[in-house]
């Protein structure tokens, strides 16, 4: 299957790259074709979105923006391997949720993203290991953040 062909299909467009946010590779290829990538926000063309879920958010918007945290992780990979349709495997997901004391639904979310790697790559090779970790606050108010690691075709 053609990720960029099942994009077009589910109406999705990357996005650039996000800028870096500091001292740190945007994403790192090491051994055995593995490339991780650095935790993306949700901000899509400039459009910056700052609060917590349960407090500004509802578990929906937190789990659009945890699709849109994975565009960002997509177009950072991308930029790294070039085509992705390179990748081989999604090996593992952490996302991160700003979320209010009494939210519990931090998987919930994390679904938002789990659930477009799937759709794009399949079940076997897109259904990622993952973690869903609720944090207070994260950098610049934003309520979701994504980190993965992919096994990819560098040859």
């Amino acid at each position: 299957m053609d990720v960029y062909q099942r994009l077009m299909e589910l109406g999705l467009k990357l996005p650039p790259a996000p800028a870096r946010g500091g001292v740190y590779a945007p994403a790192k290829k090491f051994a055995g074709g593995l490339v991780y990538v650095s935790g993306c926000g949700p901000s899509i063309g400039g459009v910056a979105v700052q609060g917590k879920l349960g407090c500004e958010f509802t578990l929906e918007q937190g789990q659009e923006y945890a699709r849109n945290c994975m565009l960002n992780v997509l177009a950072v990979l991308e930029s790294c391997i070039g085509d992705l349709n390179r990748v081989k495997n999604v090996v593992k997901i952490t996302t991160f949720v700003a979320s209010a004391d009494d939210f519990y639904n931090q998987p919930k979310v994390a679904n938002g993203g789990s659930s477009l790697l799937v759709e794009l790559f399949g079940e076997e090779a897109g259904a990622p290991s993952r973690s869903a970790i609720g944090v207070n606050v994260l950098p610049g108010n934003i309520p979701v953040e994504t980190e993965a690691l992919f096994e990819c075709d560098l040859v």
